[in-house]
């Protein structure tokens, strides 16, 4: 028995990043018992392999009904067949799951809302790929290993943002660079949350930054096609499994990684990655750099751990200011963006989504 789904494009990025190992080890969309592993203790069924973000197909109400373990769902996007799921088994999404990963239930929160926007029911099991057209020009970790070993970097540090670069970024970039022979700058340009910066805006600032500033020869900057999920500590985890599948050796993670309008604290994420770091169960080292700021009284960008100024003589590289600036196609102060990446940013004709 065949059925028929038409799936959006964030499903389509999953089940393509499945395809090409991004999510490795998923083959497939998460059944009852990786989804519950994940869900409840942020690992797979085997009970050992760190995962910490749901990928899940959902579907309406009469397809669910006639699914049985074996059945085919065709799935299709924009009307085309681009795979076929042999289902394994379903499940309904309820509140308390959701609570679990993003730990609120509040709709203000978009990757809740994102989540309550779909069907509850979901169905898991492995996809094989019918069109392959839809990899053409997908990120693939096969590509990204074999650049690293061409460049002879040993150890690379991924990052990790939805941003322009601004001084803070650049500091723990710095920072990562001076540790490591390579950094890998790698952008989410999947879906995000309406007043993101753009994908054009992201790529301009790092085009320049790379250009003028950085070794462009201990640089590498492409996106990372998914969707922000805005679930703060469990992202990051899930952002450096995807880094790690991409063959990176340390993963960059700053204060309130993928956090959204205070539901996280700033530094939840740090704790959620010392624990699994405690456990050495990752395969990925996870360098946690505390808040950079700029100090008035010692001229540069500096953190808590390296100045002694905090209370005093801490001025903030406030995303909100940058973003207001741009808004009125200002430049924001000079320590927290340089004017070479403003002036970059302010030619755009659309900056934020």
């Amino acid at each position: 028995m065949t059925l028929k789904c038409e799936i959006n494009e964030e499903v389509l990025q999953d089940l393509i990043n499945m395809e090409t190992g991004l999510f490795a080890p998923l083959d497939g969309f998460m059944g009852r018992d990786d989804f519950a592993g994940v869900v409840d203790n942020m690992v797979l069924a085997d009970g050992k392999t760190v995962w910490t973000i749901p990928i899940t197909l959902d579907v309406d109400k009469r397809v669910f009904r006639q699914c049985k373990p074996g059945t085919i769902i065709a799935l299709y996007s924009g009307g085309i067949h681009r795979a076929d799921l042999t289902v394994k088994d379903g499940f309904i999404l309820e509140d308390k799951h959701l609570e679990s990963v993003f730990r609120t239930l509040d709709l203000l929160h978009p990757g809740v809302a994102k989540e309550k926007s779909r069907f509850p029911y979901r169905v898991g099991g492995r996809i094989s790929v019918v069109d392959h057209r839809i990899l053409d020009g997908a990120l693939k970790p096969v590509e990204t290993k074999a650049y690293f070993k061409k460049m002879g970097w040993k150890t690379v540090a991924g990052f990790q943002t939805r941003n322009p670069i601004h001084n803070a970024h650049e500091h723990l970039q710095r920072l990562a660079l001076d540790l490591c022979d390579g950094l890998f700058i790698n952008p989410v340009t999947g879906w995000k949350k309406e007043g993101d910066f753009t994908e054009e805006a992201v790529a301009a600032a790092y085009q320049k930054m790379i250009s003028e500033f950085y070794p462009g020869n201990r640089v590498y900057f492409t996106g990372l096609k998914t969707q922000m999920r805005y679930a703060g500590p469990r992202e990051a985890i899930f952002h450096a499994t995807i880094r790690k599948n991409l063959g990176c050796t340390h993963f960059i993670i700053g204060r309130d990684h993928a956090g959204v309008g205070g539901f996280y604290g700033p530094y939840d994420a740090h704790a959620l990655a010392r624990e699994i770091q405690k456990a050495n169960k990752l395969g990925i080292e996870l360098l946690l750099f505390n808040e950079p700021y700029y100090c008035s009284k010692c001229g540069f960008i500096v953190s808590n751990k390296t100045c002694a100024h905090y209370d005093t003589h801490r001025v903030e590289v406030s995303g909100t200011i940058i973003r207001e600036c741009m808004d009125k196609k200002r430049l924001p102060p000079k320590h927290m963006m340089r004017p070479e990446i403003s002036v970059e940013l302010i030619k755009l004709d659309k900056i934020f989504i």
